[in-house]
């Protein structure tokens, strides 16, 4: 091996380490994901238990519960899109369990032309799951009761109840909002990147391989 090829072959190792580095890290966090992702659908498929006396943000995201109680005066709604892709408001109202607890409970999707129609209180059973939306700061026009994203502390404020808030993927009686149950979505793409390291981690060797050539041909 002559001189002229010590710095290209150290700058071909380097590359290649860095790249494979960069795949393996991406394994490691499909992995991480793909943990994650099992364990909310687990969650939001598992038996539904009753509402937990006092309600985590991270322990109990998701938690798929039952609840049976009385639906309250007050209503909050947030601007979002229905089922069939138009666009409506999610019905926010506050729901006293039997123990004296009061939480928020998402009821589902109303057209914008029922935005203000009666839905008086009554009692309500629902199935649901437990959440903390992630959707921005954004700040409500309360003059209007139009929120923009589902801010369960300053929801809670505005109707007196705990920061909780349980989506209704089923309720009885069935004649109120459409219930938007519970999805999750979120993207899991780590083995492309992973694929996508790999492959440039081959380039960067045969690049390196070819160069080598290149300068022992020019030396020999």
């Amino acid at each position: 091996m002559t001189r002229r090829m010590i710095a290209p072959l150290l700058f071909g190792l380097v590359g290649v380490a860095i790249l494979l580095s960069l795949g393996a890290w991406q394994l490691r966090r499909l992995e991480w994901k793909t943990a994650i992702l099992g364990e909310i659908e687990a969650r939001l498929a598992a038996e539904p238990v009753p509402v937990p006396a006092a309600p985590d943000p991270v322990a109990d995201r998701y938690r798929r519960v039952r609840a049976e109680g009385a639906l309250l005066t007050g209503e909050l709604h947030v601007y979002t899109a229905g089922p069939d892709g138009k666009v409506g408001y999610r019905v926010i109202a506050p729901m006293a369990l039997p123990d004296g607890r009061r939480i928020l409970l998402d009821r589902g999707f109303v057209p914008i032309a029922a935005k203000n129609a009666p839905r008086p209180p009554g009692t309500i059973a629902v199935t649901g799951n437990l959440v903390w939306p992630q959707e921005g700061p954004a700040r409500p026009d309360l003059e209007a009761n139009i929120w923009i994203a589902r801010d369960v502390p300053l929801m809670a404020e505005a109707l007196g109840t705990e920061p909780a808030m349980v989506v209704a993927a089923e309720s009885a009686p069935a004649d109120g909002p459409t219930p938007l149950p519970v999805t999750v979505a979120i993207p899991n793409d780590h083995l492309s990147y992973a694929i996508t390291w790999f492959g440039l981690a081959v380039v960067w060797t045969l690049m390196t391989v070819y160069l080598l050539w290149r300068i022992k041909r020019r030396t020999d």
